[in-house]
C-alpha cells in the first residue's frame, strides 16, 4: 500500500475519532441491554473498519476498476478507453512529470493550465503571454513554450512546442501538433488508438 499523504492521514484521524465518539454514545445508551448492545456493537464496527478499509485502497481500486491506457512501445501503438464522460483521458510524463491530459482533435497545441506548467517546471511568472486562443469560455492569452521531453510509455519526444493557458483551466489539452506525429488515429469500440 502506498505512503499516506498528510491530508490522507488527517481523514483517517478523523474517522477514527469519530468512531470513538459514536462508539461511546453507543455503549452508554445501551447500558441496560449489554449482550444485545455488543453484538450491534460489532456489527457497526465491521461497516466501520471496512469504510475505512474502502477509504485506504480506494486509489488503488479505482486503477484496477477505471480501465486506463495502455501503450505497446515495440509495436508504437497506445490504446486510450473512453472515459465514462466520453472523453479520452492520457496520463503523458512532461520533462519527467506525469500530467493528465484530455485528448483534444480541436486544439491545435498540446495546451498546459498553469498549474501543470509550473508541475513540470516553467516559471510561469516569467512568460509572455503575447498569444490569444479563442476557448469555449472566450479569448484567453497563451504563451509558447518548448518542452524538453514528452514520453508516453516508451515512445518519447524531445523540444515538444506547446502553449501554457494564461487563464483558468481545470486541466491541459493534448492537441494535434502532438497527435500528428503519430501515423494513425482511429477511434472505435469504445478507445482510441494512435499509432506510430
Amino acid at each position: 500500500m502506498p505512503d499516506m499523504t498528510g491530508e490522507q492521514t488527517a481523514s483517517l484521524l478523523y474517522l477514527v475519532l469519530l468512531g470513538s465518539v459514536l462508539a461511546g454514545y453507543f455503549f452508554l445508551s445501551h447500558r441496560q441491554s449489554l449482550g444485545q448492545g455488543l453484538r450491534q456493537a460489532g456489527l457497526w464496527a465491521l461497516i466501520f473498519i471496512g469504510v475505512i478499509a474502502g477509504y485506504g485502497l480506494w486509489s488503488d481500486l479505482q486503477g484496477t476498476v477505471t480501465p486506463q491506457q495502455s501503450v505497446f512501445a515495440d509495436e508504437g501503438r497506445v490504446v486510450v478507453p473512453r472515459s465514462a464522460d466520453g472523453h479520452y483521458r492520457m496520463v503523458l510524463e512532461v520533462n519527467g512529470t506525469p500530467v493528465r491530459f484530455v485528448v483534444d482533435t480541436g486544439a491545435t497545441d498540446i495546451v498546459l493550465s498553469a498549474d501543470d506548467a509550473r508541475r513540470v517546471g516553467i516559471d510561469t511568472g516569467e512568460l509572455a503571454f503575447v498569444g490569444a486562443a479563442r476557448t469555449a469560455n472566450g479569448m484567453v492569452s497563451t504563451a509558447r513554450v518548448w518542452l524538453d521531453e514528452v514520453r508516453l510509455g516508451g515512445i518519447a519526444d524531445t523540444g515538444v512546442p506547446a502553449v501554457v493557458n494564461g487563464g483558468e483551466m481545470s486541466g491541459s489539452l493534448l492537441g494535434m501538433t502532438y497527435l500528428d506525429r503519430f501515423t494513425e488515429m482511429r477511434i472505435g469500440g469504445g478507445a482510441l488508438t494512435l499509432v506510430r
